[in-house]
């Protein structure tokens, strides 16, 4: 109870929720079209996913009214969402004008932050990814202005892939800072493992154990022991460590399958691997609840 009551008071952790409620939208649609449903059911569930979209852009949806003409009067609510009657039940959606801008100071704030890393790589990925983060978000803020009408002769296409580079850049330095990390990680447990099987492995022995086998103490003149039998071993060896090192750092683990999850995103929407909306939808669901996850456990956020 005192976790999801920590995540409610978050406005990043409200985001999430309708970010997952966004792609499972996507999800749906993919699937009722595929399915053979109705003209209509298919345009309700797209209304649905473009005003869940547009909502995700408030920074706080509780700390905002917005006011909808409804005939003659005036509706006000609290969270951003207005619904209204009109003529047959006609559903409207109007959305605060409180657009994103704290999430773009909050990079800019994490990007000065990582240039005091002592770690170089990390250092680099860190800091340029959150000011790719941060321009990404002002191009968001941009694109909803212009879908909100307060911009209304904004390129939104020009703006969209704009922003979806920022996007992508970030995704694949964070992905990038990922791979750096279990690198060091499993030349660590390397380390480990090979003083220990060292210990173990006494001068009696009439051959050294697997874990050892190198191109220097293998005997070339023997065809047997040619790399077609020293490279299973290896690629046997970096699969263990792999396993090892993701199972035991859950937080770096979590962090990659997000990120590879992500980077479909943008892909698909800047034309340079297509997968279609289904595989979209899945992947901004799956990323989404890792998300949330990381939100209520915080000990599964990466650090730094």
């Amino acid at each position: 109870m005192d976790s999801w009551i920590r995540f409610s008071a978050q406005s990043q952790a409200k985001e999430r929720v309708f970010r997952a409620a966004q792609y499972t939208c996507t999800l749906l649609g993919y699937t009722l079209q595929k399915g053979g449903a109705g003209v209509e059911l298919l345009k309700t569930v797209k209304q649905l996913e473009a005003h869940v979209s547009l909502t995700r852009k408030c920074k706080s949806l509780s700390a905002c009214q917005c006011y909808t003409s409804c005939g003659s009067g005036l509706l006000s609510t609290s969270i951003g969402i207005s619904l209204c009657l009109i003529s047959g039940f006609h559903i409207s959606l109007s959305l605060s004008p409180v657009m994103r801008l704290g999430n773009s100071a909050e990079a800019v704030e994490t990007a000065k932050r990582a240039v005091h890393l002592s770690d170089s790589v990390l250092r680099l990925c860190l800091t340029v990814a959150h000011l790719n983060k941060a321009m990404y978000f002002a191009c968001d803020n941009v694109l909803w202005a212009g879908k909100a009408g307060l911009l209304p002769q904004l390129d939104q296409v020009k703006w969209s892939q704009r922003s979806f580079r920022y996007y992508l850049f970030a995704l694949i330095l964070n992905l990038t800072r990922d791979a750096y990390e279990i690198r060091l990680l499993m030349e660590r447990e390397a380390r480990s493992s090979h003083v220990g099987s060292k210990a173990t492995w006494t001068s009696s022995s009439p051959s050294p154990p697997p874990s050892l086998l190198t191109p220097e103490n293998v005997d070339l003149s023997d065809p047997s022991s040619l790399p077609g039998a020293i490279l299973p071993v290896r690629l046997r060896r970096q699969f263990h460590l792999l396993v090892t090192v993701l199972h035991s750092n859950p937080p770096l683990l979590l962090d990659l399958l997000k990120n590879v999850c992500d980077v479909f995103i943008p892909l698909d929407r800047l034309g340079i691997y297509p997968t279609g909306q289904g595989f979209v939808g899945a992947c901004g669901l799956a990323s989404s609840i890792l998300s949330i996850l990381t939100i209520v456990h915080p000990w599964l956020k990466l650090k730094p």
